[in-house]
């Protein structure tokens, strides 16, 4: 079934300091904070495009919302339960610092319905942490996470690659720990240097050097993959792109890029491309993957097809919705 989220963005609404990365505002390209009393019209907006019988959640994003004051939480939260109860939303997702989480918190949410609790995990590694000014320390990850799981939420974490003192190897044990503690679903963001941050005044001084494109999509692709073989389920690969994201703008540098997560789906069936096609050279070959596969199979602007050309292959791609997402059938034309 199809899903949608109708997404709330709260920017900073909850956070007593910012991480040394972030600038909502300019990350999610909104400057103003909807009031209790109107998200019910963001709500019915939204629900105007999506009768086709979707899964629909709203979803409170950009901010720390259990950070927010118990009564303004609950406003925002009622707001939303009208239409969970009334069958017109399947349910409430939010995100959330991992150290805003206790019972009181919990004992809320789960009375107005919540079914997912996103934490911007962003690195395990308390060195990543401490260098990125969040806060709290990765044992903060783990209590917030075995609380939510305790209380009948879905666990999301969210991670962050290419952060201050990171390394693949500090990355790689994220992911690990992200496995181990139970998440059902994730969010890989590359670290993007954003006018206005703490970070961008490193970099300005040379004392921080994000990933580059080609780092950022390789680490991304393995991760992805590690994840999904874990049933854990990524929900989003790069920033969505929004005006604010340009050079031109608020981006000074790194990894971004508007299309990031087909640049990692064509990493994927390029990898896959080469072991399959590993010994056939000069011949005309129809290739039958999912129909969902078929642009990635010949890669971002068509970034796939070098391959085919340098082993002299004709290739035709045809669609098969019975074969599985990685799923492959070589035929001769």
């Amino acid at each position: 079934m199809k899903h949608s989220n109708i997404p709330i963005f709260i920017p900073e609404l909850a956070c007593p300091h910012q991480c040394i990365f972030c600038n909502q505002s300019k990350i999610s390209g909104q400057k103003e904070i909807p009031q209790p009393e109107e998200i019910p019209s963001i709500i019915e907006t939204h629900l105007a495009t999506m009768n086709d019988g979707r899964e629909i959640e709203v979803a409170f994003f950009g901010g720390s919302f259990t950070g927010i004051p118990l009564d303004l939480q609950e406003r925002y939260l009622a707001a939303a339960y009208r239409y969970l109860e009334s069958g017109k939303i399947n349910g409430i997702r939010l995100s959330t610092r991992p150290d805003y989480i206790n019972d009181k918190v919990t004992e809320l949410l789960k009375r107005y319905g919540v079914t997912t609790i996103e934490l911007g995990a962003q690195s395990t590694d308390d060195n990543v942490l401490l260098a990125s000014g969040r806060g709290h320390k990765s044992e903060a990850i783990r209590i917030a996470a075995e609380k939510i799981l305790k209380n009948g939420f879905h666990l999301g974490l969210q991670m962050m690659i290419g952060l201050p003192q990171d390394s693949y190897e500090r990355s790689n044990q994220t992911v690990n720990d992200i496995i181990r503690l139970g998440a059902d679903n994730t969010r890989i963001y590359p670290t993007l240097v954003i006018k206005g941050t703490q970070l961008a005044k490193l970099h300005d001084m040379g004392l921080y050097q994000p990933l580059d494109l080609e780092t950022a999509v390789k680490w991304s692709k393995e991760f992805y993959l590690r994840f999904e073989k874990n049933g854990i389920k990524v929900l989003r690969v790069g920033l969505h792109p929004s005006e604010e994201l340009d050079y031109h703008k608020s981006l000074i540098a790194g990894p971004y890029h508007r299309s990031f997560m087909e640049l990692v789906m064509t990493g994927i069936w390029r990898d896959i491309l080469k072991q399959e096609l590993r010994s056939i050279q000069n011949e005309s070959l129809c290739l039958t993957v999912h129909p969902h596969q078929i642009n990635f199979v010949w890669g971002y602007e068509g970034r796939n097809k070098k391959l085919f050309e340098e082993k002299n292959l004709n290739i035709k791609v045809t669609g098969d919705d019975s074969l599985s997402k990685y799923g492959i059938k070589i035929s001769h034309r």
